[in-house]
């Protein structure tokens, strides 16, 4: 379990993160919600250790973040950052294979190589696992992307906006896929997301933030109200239960 204990962060005076409090489980897709600015991001960063906190703490297995040696951390939690640029032009299978390094140091093994095969035909790549990721759209590089942090096979997976570039038909593959690592592998997975649908539908937990406040947190029928969601984002919401699942609504 990932626990964070009310983190706060400042960009000059404006105050970004405020008291955030929260737990990440195994087996179970955790989603982070709220308007833009709410601070989804910034808290994740913080979280994977991609950006130093000002205040509170992230313990990872019970253990103070700050003091997991950085190769094993990578062993134990991937992250799939926002936004994703290259500046060498690599093909599909050479970025998932990246996943690998914390585990093989840049020498494949066999096993490594299975793993990665795993990975590619996972997220639908085999066809194009030899294309340039120059020759590919912008949600085709999204998968690879994905492909390599599946490949890293790590118990926690942080993605932050995941169906960024992504069209329906890839983003329910992507979600499909990741209730697919946390209830059957067992990976505590976290996502970054502004869907409310997608959240509302695949989620077990939803930690929803408004002005850098953690407002409400919980299993998602707690959540996906229409009082809480209105309050959240400053528009009306109606709320319509269809096979089981609650979906928001919220179009003039």
């Amino acid at each position: 379990m990932i626990e964070l204990d009310r983190l706060t962060k400042a960009f000059g005076a404006k105050m970004v993160i405020d008291q955030a409090s929260a737990c990440f489980q195994a087996g179970q897709v955790t989603a982070i919600i709220g308007p833009n600015g709410a601070g989804k991001s910034t808290l994740l960063s913080m979280a994977s250790r991609l950006l130093d906190k000002d205040g509170g703490e992230v313990f990872v297995d019970g253990k103070a973040l700050a003091d997991w040696d950085t190769r094993v951390l990578a062993k134990r939690l991937a992250v799939l950052r926002q936004a994703n640029n290259l500046n060498m032009r690599f093909s599909v299978r050479e970025l998932v294979s990246f996943g690998r390094f914390p585990h093989s140091g840049g020498k494949l093994t066999e096993h490594d190589k299975a793993v990665i095969d795993k990975a590619i035909h996972y997220l639908d790549l085999a066809d194009i696992q030899h294309r340039y990721l120059d020759e590919l759209s912008g949600g085709q590089r999204q998968l690879a992307f994905i492909a390599m942090v599946v490949a890293q096979d790590t118990e926690y997976v942080f993605l932050d906006e995941p169906l960024n570039n992504l069209d329906i038909r890839h983003s329910l593959q992507i979600m499909r896929n990741i209730r697919v690592l946390a209830h059957e592998l067992n990976k505590a997975v976290v996502i970054v997301i502004h869907d409310i649908n997608f959240a509302s539908c695949y989620a077990d937990h939803i930690i929803a933030l408004k002005q850098g406040r953690v407002i409400t947190q919980g299993p998602v029928d707690d959540v996906i109200q229409a009082e809480v969601l209105s309050d959240i984002y400053d528009t009306g919401f109606n709320i319509a239960e269809m096979n089981g699942q609650r979906i928001c609504m919220y179009y003039a």
